[in-house]
């Protein structure tokens, strides 16, 4: 998509501090992080969100919990705890429309629901 922030980012349109590339994902740290740890991966291909989603996308997404999975062994978060996070559409959060895992640690999260 031309205007989708993120794939300028992957394309290196818009500056990012990289952590990760392969010809599937990218992934680099959020520039708002809300925790120590803050990295967004996104595929390289524009999905625009979970609701978007076709068979096809089983592998690239299967593919973007194995990088969270690399990245938080990276980060020292395994041992430590680390939340992964998928917001779908704008009452849930989503505010980039290209399907995003933040990957979240570094200090003690708070429970969810």
């Amino acid at each position: 998509m031309a205007d989708c922030i993120f794939c300028k980012i992957v394309k290196g349109e818009i500056p990012s501090t990289s952590v990760y590339r392969d010809e599937h994902a990218y992934a680099f740290r959020d520039i708002q992080p809300a925790a120590p740890t803050h990295i967004l991966i996104v595929p390289q291909r524009h999905i625009d969100s979970v609701n978007a989603l076709s068979a096809e996308d089983e592998g690239t997404i299967g593919h973007l919990f194995m990088v969270a999975k690399q990245i938080a062994a990276q980060e020292g978060l395994s041992e430590r705890g680390y939340r992964l996070v998928i917001n779908t559409n704008a009452e849930a959060g989503q505010t980039v429309f290209h399907i995003h895992l933040h990957l979240l640690g570094g200090r003690q999260l708070t429970k969810m629901g």
